[in-house]
């Protein structure tokens, strides 16, 4: 079963880091992906710089 933790960094972009077998992905509800990632707390500091940035 995929975990997804929840990072809210605004209200425009909701991120969720998605496992995909062994591998971790950040994603938003504006459409953007992260790379895959092996450790999960890279891919929530991914979808944490997402929310920091400018709006895609």
């Amino acid at each position: 079963m995929a975990q997804q933790d929840e990072t809210n960094s605004s209200p425009e972009h909701r991120t969720t880091t998605v496992e995909q077998g062994r591998f971790c992905v950040a994603r938003c509800t504006c459409g953007w992906r992260g790379p895959a990632r092996r450790a999960r707390s890279m891919a929530r500091t991914d979808a944490e710089g997402h929310g920091d940035g400018p709006l895609a």
